[in-house]
């Protein structure tokens, strides 16, 4: 198993940056890939951003695609998101997961964070 802790998120003016961070702790990092997914109030979770065991390939959701980047330190067991220009739709509870495949497919994570809120005020 793996273990996920998210930090980073706060609250910003639209077109600020924030960075997420995920720390995992337990079995080898760089076995699994690495997703975020957010959850806005009232709507079902859903996919911003996943990258692959050694980092080499990422895959973006449309609606961050060229603001937000996904990175990851495998030495460090580290994944982190780089928001820039954040919109006000971003506002959302944010969250890393772990999955041994690189996929977009919220069911194929079995392992998550607590979360961490992310405000982007208009």
């Amino acid at each position: 198993q793996v273990q996920l802790v998210e930090s980073g998120g706060g609250l910003v003016q639209a077109g600020g940056s924030l960075r997420l961070s995920c720390a995992a702790s337990g079995r080898t990092f760089s076995d699994y890939a690495m997703g975020w997914f957010r959850q806005a109030p009232g709507k079902e979770r859903e996919f911003v951003a996943a990258i692959s065991w050694g980092g080499g390939s990422t895959y973006y959701a449309d609606s961050v695609k060229g603001r937000f980047t996904i990175s990851r330190d495998n030495a460090k067991k580290t994944v982190s998101l780089q928001m820039n220009s954040l919109k006000p739709e971003d506002t959302a509870v944010y969250y890393c997961a772990a999955t041994r495949v690189f996929t977009i497919h919220l069911r194929e994570y079995p392992y998550w964070g607590q979360g961490t809120q992310v405000t982007v005020s208009s």
